[in-house]
């Protein structure tokens, strides 16, 4: 591998190990502040439980992100710091924002959110966990404006080699980021939904904390069926104003290599070199059927329209969207069958569908994985579309070093996604029983403190005699 390669390859891991967390935990916030703030108004002691189950993984998963981010940041500066010097500008300070605005926020109220319970007021909760959940909606804001612009970039002048923005409003507002930043937020909400159901529908199937199993597998589900519609709604009006500027990436999405074909490729091995596939599965006019012409007369380009040296990986363009798209149907599929049960009162007894949805737990991580694959693949080979080459932006370090740093990191991050998985597996394991807060811990689970415990007293107790007015007026 070249160095580019390497540090490509670098990057990629790490952006990919980062997004698995956000994908959980902005929408777990989210749904943390819905369900405190059901058990501030009702009182129920299920919300509560709910809430404290959830933050736990919440909590973990949160801390991991937020490391994993900071390794973004400083891969930004070594191994891309041609990028960074040219792009700094720009990019230095919509991250900047994100420190500001995100970070703070953040830091400011995630130790009430997560030590607060009990100790303070239900209404201090409650803004707390909001103000965590803003706070990841505001760094999810700036990440999606910051990688908008490389997509399209816009508002800017180059001086002296240097991106320096001439209009702020169209540097962040930039033509993709209007769609791909709703796009994002439903898609990390859809993504919680169907990690909480799934983790909910294997208590179901055990049989277990059932009261919280259905509170909290029905509200994650209601979510997830109102979102679905809009969320594809949103990935194509993704698609009719980002693919416009890009087209090469239009045309790797497709699969296809030369022009004429009216039908949609589902399955393909592209052979990137002699630019054609080795195999393929087409359907027939439905190419033509998404593109909303149902007479199968509008073709899809093809990936020869674009010059070889402008042309995107179509393998990983070409999958990463197609995992994308086949996980937003599966995922509208469960919803919309789990609306049918709820309508006819048979979404707790059907023991099928119960674990269908715990195979759907991880769907939504894969739709969002599948799609940033799709956009940052398919933008190649500029890393500022149309402005700044990739190879051009890497900094120029020993391609040894840079392959050791690949395999450490590469080790690292399964390690710690292992871990976290364990963690969920072990927290799933305990239950959620331990939260309830109307359930009393029994007495041998009690903390041994060294002190020997006093015999019960089996001896019979005498009846109290009644007493006197006299006795009473003397006690």
């Amino acid at each position: 591998m070249s160095l580019l390669d390497l540090s490509r390859w670098q990057f990629a891991i790490t952006v990919m190990f980062h997004m698995t967390f956000p994908a959980i935990t902005v929408g777990l916030s989210i749904f943390l502040s819905v369900v405190y703030g059901m058990y501030w108004r009702t009182g129920k002691a299920v919300y509560l439980q709910m809430f404290r189950f959830w933050r736990r993984i919440f909590a973990v998963g949160f801390a991991i992100g937020v490391v994993a981010g900071a390794v973004i940041t400083f891969q930004m500066g070594l191994n891309w710091g041609v990028y960074g010097a040219k792009t700094g500008p720009i990019i230095g300070p919509i991250i900047g924002m994100e420190v500001v605005t995100a970070f703070f926020v953040e830091a400011g109220f995630i130790g009430v959110l997560l030590y607060g319970d009990g100790r303070v007021r239900k209404g201090t909760m409650f803004v707390s966990t909001v103000m965590v959940s803003v706070g990841t909606i505001l760094s999810s804001t700036w990440i999606i404006a910051a990688n908008s612009w490389m997509q399209t970039p816009a508002g800017f002048k180059v001086v002296h080699g240097q991106f320096e923005p001439t209009d702020w409003m169209r540097v962040i507002f930039n033509p993709s980021f209007i769609w791909r930043w709703p796009h994002m937020l439903a898609g990390v909400l859809i993504s919680a939904s169907f990690f909480v159901a799934g983790i909910s529908a294997w208590y179901l199937v055990k049989g277990r904390a059932k009261g919280f199993a259905r509170c909290s597998m029905s509200l994650a589900l209601g979510i997830a069926a109102l979102l679905m519609p809009v969320q594809l709604y949103l990935g194509d009006s993704v698609a009719g104003h980002e693919l416009p500027y890009q087209l090469s990436k239009l045309e790797a999405i497709e699969g296809n290599w030369d022009n004429g074909n009216t039908g949609f490729v589902l399955f393909s091995v592209p052979d990137q070199q002699a630019a054609r596939n080795i195999a393929e599965l087409d359907i027939p006019c439905l190419g033509s059927y998404i593109a909303k012409d149902l007479t199968c007369k509008t073709a899809m380009p093809g990936l020869k329209l674009t010059p070889a040296a402008d042309r995107p990986d179509m393998a990983a363009t070409f999958w990463g969207f197609r995992v994308m798209f086949l996980a937003a149907v599966l995922m509208f599929g469960t919803a919309f069958a789990a609306t049918v049960l709820r309508i006819r009162n048979r979404l707790w007894t059907a023991c099928r569908f119960h674990r269908f949805v715990l195979w759907t737990t991880p769907a939504g991580i894969l739709a969002i994985l599948g799609g940033w694959v799709t956009a940052e693949a398919g933008r190649q080979p500029w890393i500022v579309f149309g402005q700044l080459r990739t190879s051009d932006a890497v900094s120029r370090l020993a391609p040894g070093e840079v392959l050791f740093s690949v395999i450490g990191f590469s080790v690292l991050y399964l390690i710690m996604l292992v871990a976290y998985v364990v963690y969920i597996v072990r927290t799933m394991r305990i239950g959620p029983e331990r939260d309830d807060p109307g359930q009393q811990p029994p007495p041998e689970d009690l903390p041994d403190t060294g002190r020997s415990r006093p015999a019960e007293d089996t001896a019979p107790r005498e009846l109290p005699v009644p007493l006197g007015s006299r006795e009473v007026a003397a006690r």
